[in-house]
């Protein structure tokens, strides 16, 4: 332990664990302005963590010395929903997991999906009123989920779905918990808790092998989703493909993270645009003048400045991954300091996002910052929604792409309005950062 790393104040037992779960945000966003570079806590009696604001320190840990560290407690529970996937695996079967699965994320490839992306964004609308008022928090759950199941198994995959989405929330809930309790308890004692936990995971471990089998059996050649190249992968190096086990993991890995995420950025694209008015007037008049009306294709994502501009701030203040975590593996120095084995690093998207160091106004919502040449001029760890170094999100661009066409399909034909006056809406930390207890908005109709 490092003692010449300064600490906030905490509690003799659990340390800062109490002050960290009751506001997570606030909390690291505290301590970063009032210690600086590197901040010690404590979560219970032998946990240590140190936070890492110094974008060159942060390099460090996800690029340069990337080998001494492994994922840390949150992503090894997560080891519970999605397996052993690209999400969770360490060393060279990430590598090797990587590799086959990169060719199905290729910007090619990507594109291929878009009529899909829009499809879903239309036929959700199917359902909206001029008038009504909904959880449209729900409504992009809801809509990514669509466009995954889609993209992953093609157009015939129908039931199931909303038992594999609530199954999915359940398992983010319980790797939430469990990451940032003091106390661990087993999954084998059956608490109410984990049997919530256990019946959720055999519905998705029953409805995903179940898919993969049938697929298998059928021998179905020239389908072009996700799960047949995942099928159909073979390494370079060796000629293997995936056991149905790994087939199933990345299957999960991709559902986890590529509905969830997106989802939760479409939902503060649009409470931000809500209180915003004059960046959405610039939005529309945008897409009234790229798209004219008609349904937005892939190539006018590039086309589409502003709306990227508009994800792209989205994203700094609330980026959906808002902490990466790794755990020491061997003693490391990183910025004068040394880290023993066990001990954690954080580093927060979140944080270094509304840092006023490297940003202007860094709480105020200005799409506008990222039409020059900012992300040339800070360092390349004051922005990183989408991680870095090897383990960089490998479906960055697919849910970059999905964001815009979502927004440009639905900000064509609807306005958001927040449901009250003055509504309050609060980031909620827990794998991802969603909005607490939904998004409440009143629809007004465009066209």
């Amino acid at each position: 332990m490092n003692l010449t790393i300064p600490a906030p104040r905490g509690l003799p037992i659990s340390g800062h664990l109490l002050a960290f779960r009751r506001d997570p945000l606030g909390f690291l966003q505290r301590a970063a302005e009032q210690h600086g570079d590197v901040v010690h806590f404590r979560f219970g009696p032998r946990r240590h963590l140190y936070l890492l604001t110094n974008p060159d320190h942060i390099k460090e840990v996800l690029v340069t010395k990337q080998a001494h560290f492994r994922k840390a407690k949150g992503l090894q529970v997560a080891r519970a929903v999605v397996g052993d996937g690209i999400l969770t695996s360490e060393g060279q079967k990430h590598m090797r997991q990587r590799r086959l699965m990169q060719p199905a994320f290729h910007r090619e490839r990507i594109a291929a999906y878009a009529d899909a992306m829009v499809r879903q964004g239309t036929a959700m609308m199917a359902g909206w009123k001029d008038g009504d008022i909904r959880d449209v928090h729900e409504d992009m759950m809801k809509v990514t989920l669509a466009i995954i199941t889609e993209t992953m198994f093609g157009k015939g995959l129908t039931e199931g779905v909303d038992k594999i989405g609530r199954a999915i929330e359940v398992g983010l809930q319980y790797v939430s918990n469990k990451a940032s309790a003091m106390i661990d308890i087993p999954l084998g004692v059956p608490t109410p808790q984990n049997r919530k936990f256990q019946e959720a995971a055999e519905t998705l471990d029953k409805t995903i092998y179940a898919i993969i089998e049938e697929r298998r059996r059928s021998g179905e050649e020239g389908r072009d989703d996700l799960l047949a190249m995942l099928l159909a992968a073979r390494d370079e190096e060796d000629g293997r493909g995936m056991t149905d086990e790994q087939v199933r993991d990345e299957v999960m890995t991709i559902f986890v993270a590529g509905h969830e995420t997106t989802a939760n950025t479409m939902s503060w694209i649009w409470y931000l645009l809500a209180t915003h008015p004059e960046a959405e007037r610039k939005l529309w008049a945008e897409l009234d003048e790229v798209l004219g009306g008609r349904p937005p294709t892939a190539e006018d994502v590039p086309r589409l400045v502003y709306t990227n501009q508009i994800i792209s701030e989205t994203l700094r203040l609330y980026p959906a991954a808002w902490v990466i975590n790794r755990e020491v593996v061997d003693e490391v120095e990183i910025g004068g300091h040394v880290y023993q084995p066990g001990e954690t690093l954080m580093m927060s998207q979140y944080v270094m996002h509304r840092s006023r160091r490297y940003f202007d106004n860094p709480d105020q919502f200005i799409p506008e910052r990222f039409s020059g040449d900012l992300l040339k001029r800070i360092p390349a760890f004051a922005y990183f929604p989408f991680g870095g170094g090897p383990r960089i999100c490998i479906g960055n661009n697919f849910a970059l792409m999905e964001a815009a066409l979502l927004l440009a399909t639905i900000a064509q034909r609807f306005r958001l309005r927040l449901a009250e006056p003055g509504q309050r809406v609060e980031p909620e930390p827990l794998v991802t950062l969603r909005p607490k207890n939904g998004l409440m908005m009143r629809l007004e109709a465009r066209i």
